[in-house]
């Protein structure tokens, strides 16, 4: 038997050795790795978020590609149905969208809906006077430009404008924001009036209508003359009162147009139609102030006749009301229901049309004058209301403008502060919104020349109203 022997030899052999060589290598190539770690480990985030954003977009490519698969796979019937729930799905989302939109509307008609319910009924009371702050002395406007006391005024629905009219028989209309005068319509001698555009005698009163359309002015001659307010030019004249036009309103939401004469009667026009449509009998005396809102109903003053009166056109009756001592000269509706007035008395009273006597009264609302034992009261010559708030203003001759606030129920008057302002106060009127109140000033009372006051300046002041809410953002808001 034969035998085979292998023998290992001492030189190179097929085998790999398994010796120090194979440690080495393997130790070497970690430190090489370790210092390449330690190189690249400046910047672990970048290295980490490179591998995010890879995996990530990895990721977002497998499912595209699966959705492609999915997409391919499916059959024409799959593919209608799953189109069909995304149609359904985006419209479900508009119509929740409309949904909302139009709940949300339906909130703030509603919501109008129920102010203007309120307002109706004469309920509708924004109680803002315990917020107003008494104005600066340098911030009250002063605009000067008739040459005779201003008589009567009357503010744009936008705010933007005021129009005057004075005994000078001029009308001029202001700038708000600027102070200047945009258009003057001169007055003209007696005697003219078939030639002259304007008034020849003294305007008493002036109204505009809630749109901004037409404003009316009416004079000592019997006239009440239409203008277009944008660009000041005559429309025509009506003509059928037998003295002096002493008040003027329009009907809120409309074109009709009440007026008010020395010959005792209430007159009703149509202003679009130029046409009359009739005439109120009741009063004593010569009427001296007159005011209406949205309803078809006046109300009216009847100087030394000493009574207030409602109007209810439609029905054709009328109601009267007792309770100053003197002269009733000017009247104002706070809302549908309550009104304001003022008298030669002294005295300011509030009004309900449910009630034959005032509500509240203040007597001697802007003190007296004259001698001891002989003092007579200041009279009261104008006031005006914020309407549906329970903010009411006085004037008179005793160099101050009263502010009031009504209490509870109009059931009493507070003051809040005054204005100091030297004149005949012949004409108050609060804007729209409350944020200012506008006054025109004589040397004289408006309706005669008892006396006369020579420090007076004529002309109509802007009085700024503040409020403690909106102090705070003062500084933002536009001037």
């Amino acid at each position: 038997m034969s035998s085979t022997f292998f023998i290992k030899k001492s030189g190179n052999s097929s085998f790999p050795k398994r010796g120090p060589n194979l440690a080495t290598s393997k130790r070497k190539s970690d430190e090489d790795l370790g210092s390449n770690s330690k190189g690249r480990a400046k910047k672990p985030n970048s290295r980490l978020n490179e591998e995010i954003s890879s995996d990530s977009e990895t990721e977002s490519t497998a499912a595209q590609h699966e959705r492609e698969e999915e997409e391919l796979d499916e059959t024409p019937q799959e593919k209608k149905l799953r189109l069909a729930k995304s149609y359904l799905d985006q419209l479900r989302e508009e119509e929740e969208k409309k949904a909302e939109q139009e709940s949300f509307e339906t909130e703030l008609v509603a919501g109008r809906l129920q102010d203007d319910l309120l307002e109706q009924k004469g309920k509708l009371q924004r109680c803002i006077a315990k917020d107003l702050l008494p104005p600066d002395a340098s911030e009250i406007r002063l605009l000067r430009g008739h040459k005779l006391p201003v008589t009567c005024l009357a503010i744009s629905p936008d705010e933007k404008y005021i129009f005057s009219a004075s005994k000078d028989c001029s009308i001029i209309k202001w700038d708000v924001e600027t102070g200047k005068k945009l258009h003057t319509i001169a007055g003209g001698r007696k005697g003219t009036e078939a030639r002259h555009v304007g008034h020849t005698t003294q305007v008493l009163c002036m109204a505009i209508s809630s749109d901004g359309k037409y404003l009316a002015t009416g004079d000592m001659n019997r006239s009440i003359i239409i203008w277009e307010p944008e660009t000041c030019k005559l429309l025509y004249k009506l003509k059928g009162h037998r003295g002096p036009v002493s008040a003027l309103s329009f009907r809120t939401g409309s074109h009709d147009l009440y007026s008010a004469s020395h010959d005792r009667s209430v007159k009703v026009w149509n202003v679009d139609e130029n046409a009359y449509v009739e005439t109120l009998f009741g009063h004593q005396d010569a009427i001296t102030g007159l005011d209406c809102l949205s309803r078809e109903r006046c109300v009216t003053a009847g100087g030394r006749d000493n009574t207030v009166r409602v109007w209810k056109i439609t029905e054709e009756s009328q109601l009267v009301f007792h309770g100053h001592g003197g002269s009733i000269d000017c009247i104002r509706l706070i809302n549908e229901e309550h009104m304001i007035t003022g008298s030669d008395d002294g005295s300011v009273s509030v009004w309900s049309v449910n009630k034959k006597k005032p509500l509240s009264t203040v007597k001697m609302a802007h003190g007296s004058f004259g001698a001891v034992g002989l003092e007579q009261p200041h009279w009261v010559a104008s006031v005006a209301a914020l309407q549906n708030s329970d903010t009411v203003a006085s004037g008179s001759h005793n160099s101050q403008i009263q502010v009031w606030a009504c209490g509870q129920g109009f059931r009493s008057l507070q003051p809040l502060f005054s204005v100091p302002v030297t004149g005949f106060i012949n004409g108050l009127e609060f804007s729209t919104s409350g944020n200012f109140l506008v006054a025109g000033v004589g040397q004289e009372h408006r309706l005669g020349r008892w006396w006369r006051q020579k420090e007076a300046k004529n002309g109509i002041y802007i009085i700024p109203l503040k409020r403690r809410g909106a102090q705070q953002e003062e500084p933002h808001a536009k001037k």
